[in-house]
C-alpha cells in the first residue's frame, strides 16, 4: 500500500471515492490531498486544509472493502506529520479520532467556519470539534 501526495490527475479517482462517502465538496481540487493506492486503485484519501489560523483535517475516507486494516490511521498520521502545527477537525465520530490522538475542544478556529451547504444533512447536535496538538 502506497500513500502519496495527490497529483492533479488523481482527482477523478479521489472524487469517485469521496462522493459515495459524502466527503466531496466544491473546490476540493485546490486542497492538499494524500491518496492511498494499491495496484493503481485508490483505496483511501485524506486532505489538510491550511487556514490562516489553523490546519484542518477533512475528507478522511477509506473504500469499504479496504477498511479494518489501519489505513485510516496511516492517512491521519501522514496528514498530521505534514501539518507542522496543531490539527483540528469537525466530526460526528469522535471516538474514532480519539483513538488517533485527537481530543475534544471548545475552540473553533475562525478558518473552520463552514458554508451551510457543507453541513447539509449532517446532524449538527452530533458534530464535535477536535484537536491534535503538534508533537
Amino acid at each position: 500500500m502506497l500513500i502519496r501526495k495527490a497529483r492533479p490527475e488523481d482527482f477523478p479517482a479521489i472524487r469517485k471515492l469521496a462522493a459515495p462517502l459524502g466527503l466531496d465538496y466544491p473546490g476540493m481540487e485546490k486542497a492538499a490531498f494524500w491518496l492511498a493506492e494499491e495496484n493503481g486503485r485508490a483505496l483511501g484519501i485524506v486532505s489538510l486544509l491550511v487556514h490562516a489560523d489553523s490546519r484542518e483535517l477533512v475528507s478522511l475516507g477509506v473504500d469499504p472493502a479496504a477498511r479494518e486494516k489501519g489505513l485510516g490511521g496511516r492517512l491521519i498520521e501522514t496528514a498530521v506529520a505534514a501539518a507542522g502545527a496543531d490539527v483540528y477537525l469537525a466530526t460526528v465520530i469522535p471516538g474514532y479520532f480519539e483513538r488517533h490522538g485527537f481530543a475534544r475542544t471548545l475552540r473553533v478556529p475562525a478558518g473552520m467556519a463552514k458554508d451551510p451547504a457543507w453541513c447539509a444533512g449532517c446532524d449538527k447536535s452530533r458534530c464535535v470539534v477536535m484537536v491534535r496538538a503538534k508533537s
